[in-house]
């Protein structure tokens, strides 16, 4: 990768240490869930759906972002992550709030954030070093 400004650098590890500690809170808020369905039981089931929404669509966004600033070429160090799903899901809730897919957040959230909290950390190694 062509050399990084030290401006862009700090933007980029700062957004990367958002990304962690938002997926960090989704495993956190999360534990012990079998059934995200469950969360449409209550109020507070929904706003915690929502919540999940959010840092979903929040993660997606800084990948974007970090994306826009590495000029495409730090995420294909990554292959294994679906880049395109990740930014698709990402303007999907953005955009269609109304039509979330519980299932799809649900394998988000089950099986996906182990992976993309694993990419983060090589990430912020691959910068430190």
């Amino acid at each position: 990768m062509e050399s990084i400004s030290s401006d862009k650098l700090e933007v980029i590890l700062d957004t990367l240490h958002q990304i962690e500690e938002t997926i960090e809170n989704l495993m956190r808020w999360n534990h012990g869930i079998t059934d995200m369905n469950d969360l449409l039981k209550s109020p507070g089931g929904v706003q915690d759906l929502a919540g999940n929404c959010m840092a979903i669509m929040a993660i997606g966004e800084g990948f974007r972002k970090i994306d826009k600033t590495t000029d495409g070429q730090l995420l294909p160090l990554r292959p294994e992550i679906p880049w395109h799903q990740v930014f698709g899901l990402r303007n999907r809730i953005a955009h269609g709030y109304f039509d979330i897919d519980i299932d799809i957040i649900s394998e988000v959230v089950n099986d996906d954030l182990q992976p993309l909290l694993e990419a983060t950390h090589y990430f912020i190694k691959y910068f430190r070093n």
